[in-house]
């Protein structure tokens, strides 16, 4: 393991609920990152998606992929470039391909496609176990946090 949930919450500003990553265990900087998430029952949003048959929201598991992302990308930042947040730019070629329970590990794979002006393109994917589960094409930027541009 590389980044434990301590380390994580250093580089991104995401809190409980919301933070999506558990741990990181590969990173090849700048270009390869792999992160996991333990998909627990008591997670919240399960109360109501969906009741009697919980499945992890698709769009949770996008922002999961999407903070391995932050976090590869903050690694191969600068220091200036550090002290911004990342904000998303787009997805494509988003597909859901299995639902993801509780008790499942996602492995959430982000591959670094384009990197020009500040923009980072990444090829986006999720598994549980060996079984692609989600897969899309994200791209991100850093800027000032809406808190410091007032």
């Amino acid at each position: 393991m590389l980044m434990d949930v301590n380390a994580i919450m250093k580089i991104l500003p995401h809190r409980y609920p919301f933070l999506m990553v558990d741990r990181i265990i590969e990173l090849d900087q700048g270009k390869r990152c792999v992160g996991i998430k333990n998909v627990s029952i008591n997670e919240p949003f399960f109360q109501g998606h969906f009741p009697g048959h919980p499945v992890m929201p698709g769009v949770l598991i996008i922002e999961a992929l999407a903070q391995v992302a932050g976090i590869m990308a903050y690694m191969a930042s600068d220091e200036e470039t550090k002290k911004k947040v990342s904000y998303f730019m787009s997805i494509d070629n988003c597909r859901f391909r299995k639902p993801v329970l509780p008790g499942d590990q996602l492995r959430l794979e982000i591959e670094t496609t384009m990197h020009k002006r500040g923009i980072w393109g990444v090829s986006a994917k999720a598994y549980v176990g060996e079984t692609l589960v989600t897969e899309a094409d994200l791209k991100a930027t850093f800027a000032d946090s809406a808190a410091n541009s007032n």
